[in-house]
């Protein structure tokens, strides 16, 4: 099979370590009954093992030369693939031909990760779990805790929504191209029983941290200042006088709620 040539514009790094692959594959642990889909299949690193364990596996590729290599490979009868763009591919629709929740997985372009995963958030209802292969950066920002650097907007909505837990470290040295970061593989798995954060309206508390992070650097007083007051935030036990990372997720679901609780309007969020 002619050897393909990793295209930058789909940020390529192809998983090679063999003894990676297994672990993953059995972090994973892909049963019969399930709905899996594999974001970027591209050399079938994980697509091949995965086939070996299941009857049928959906794949999303955007890039025709690749898919182009599935169709030669013995496991290829047992993929549905879609040829699009997985930020905006229709899980609810395949949910609703499946009738059952979606598992997703991949080794993630580290251009769309971020955008990709907030999408899926967008579907979480949908989906039982998520485990990814990301770069460390982004790996670090979605399980950060307040008062670190890495935590931000993304930290908070992530752990809204999910319990997140992660499961491997990478070396660059497993991927060819060999890329110039670090690699994390991590579980997300939505909350179904136990909800640690509650607020009327996601919707809500987006546009707060969105907001609050804008400009990190600033105090609350200063960067949510057209929605509360110095005195409202006090009684909310919040300090004025802290800027956003130092304010916990409960923190913004209390000011996302008030917003809701008090019918204050903000022309910007779609209630």
């Amino acid at each position: 099979m002619r050897k393909h040539i990793p295209l930058k514009k789909f940020s390529q790094n192809f998983l090679i370590d063999s003894s990676i692959v297994k672990k993953i594959v059995e972090f994973i642990n892909p049963q019969l009954n399930e709905i899996l889909v594999e974001i970027g299949p591209g050399l079938a690193a994980l697509t091949r093992p995965v086939c070996n364990l299941i009857d049928e596996l959906i794949v999303i590729e955007i890039d025709k030369y690749l898919l182009e290599r599935l169709k030669k490979c013995s496991f290829y009868s047992k993929l549905i693939i879609f040829y699009q763009d997985a930020v905006k591919f229709n899980y609810l629709k395949l949910f609703n031909k499946k009738d059952r929740l979606i598992r997703v997985f991949g080794n993630l372009p580290y251009h769309v990760a971020t955008s990709l995963i907030l999408n899926l958030f967008k579907n979480i209802k949908i989906i039982k779990d998520m485990n990814f292969m990301l770069q460390k950066e982004v790996a670090e920002r979605l399980v950060a805790l307040p008062g670190s650097k890495s935590y931000g907007r993304l930290s908070i909505i992530a752990q809204y929504y999910c319990n997140i837990k992660i499961l491997l470290d990478v070396s660059p040295k497993c991927f060819r191209p060999v890329p110039k970061v670090d690699s994390i593989f991590l579980n997300l798995t939505p909350y179904t029983n136990f909800y640690p954060y509650f607020t009327h309206n996601v919707k809500v508390l987006s546009y707060i941290t969105n907001l609050a992070f804008q400009k990190r650097r600033k105090i609350l007083k200063n960067s949510l200042g057209k929605l509360f007051s110095e005195k409202v935030l006090t009684t909310l036990n919040i300090n004025p006088q802290e800027r956003p990372e130092n304010i916990s997720i409960l923190q913004y679901c209390q000011l996302s709620n008030y917003i809701i609780e008090n019918n204050i309007y903000c022309k910007s969020i779609s209630i």
